[in-house]
């Protein structure tokens, strides 16, 4: 399995990028998003992949983060959600909207990308309800995640950049769901106040998300 790779970019396409690994390119196909996040041609750049095998077929996806892998694969675990449906959804939300979207149970933010109708918007958050506390507060960049190694090929291939910023919150968000599972709230429904909480307040530390989610959580009179 194809984990991660990190080489030069030799062309830019539509929904794909082809990877110069030490004299091997690799075709990786993408999200809108995750290209739009991508250097130029003839940079280095450095994305995790997950590689999709069939009887006719190789293909290989990338991400710029683990929590888009990883919803990646659970999208895709859903009846009728294809790679390329995947894509679109990560590619019109991105990860960190396609946790809320699930855990508010919004399909209508789903249903805005394109080819998702309604039904199979539904399914996707029905499905994956329960899933989402798991991979929800994910952070991390693929810079983040370079090892030394990989950092001295990086500094050698092209010249030094900051390294992305995580999400404001990620942390606090994790956090939070921890506390309110130990308090014996359900995933589905600590996700969804989480995520509500974190909307609402985009830079709350983790005492004040699991105050608001209380809050949320609390039976209406």
């Amino acid at each position: 399995m194809i984990g991660k790779i990190t080489g030069r970019i030799e062309y830019r396409a539509a929904d794909h990028v082809l990877i110069d690994v030490r004299g091997v390119g690799y075709l990786v196909y993408c999200s809108e998003r995750t290209l739009a996040g991508l250097p130029g041609a003839g940079e280095v750049a450095a994305v995790y992949t997950d590689l999709l095998v069939r009887e006719d077929l190789m293909q290989l996806f990338g991400f710029s983060t683990l929590a888009e892998k990883e919803w990646h694969r659970l999208l895709t675990s859903v009846q009728g959600v294809g790679a390329k449906a995947s894509l679109a959804i990560l590619g019109a939300l991105g990860p960190d909207g396609v946790s809320r979207a699930i855990a508010l149970g919004d399909w209508n933010a789903v249903k805005a990308a394109k080819g998702v109708g309604p039904k199979l918007a539904q399914r996707v958050v029905l499905d994956l309800k329960d899933k989402a506390p798991s991979v929800m507060a994910m952070g991390g960049s693929v810079a983040e995640a370079l090892g030394d190694a990989e950092a001295e090929v990086v500094e050698s291939a092209a010249p030094k950049k900051p390294r992305a910023a995580p999400a404001a919150n990620a942390n606090a968000q994790s956090e939070a769901l921890s506390a309110l599972s130990n308090l014996g709230y359900s995933p589905g429904d600590a996700a969804g106040a989480v995520a509500q909480a974190a909307a609402d307040a985009p830079e709350a530390e983790t005492p004040a998300l699991i105050r608001a989610a209380l809050k949320l959580l609390a039976p209406k009179e």
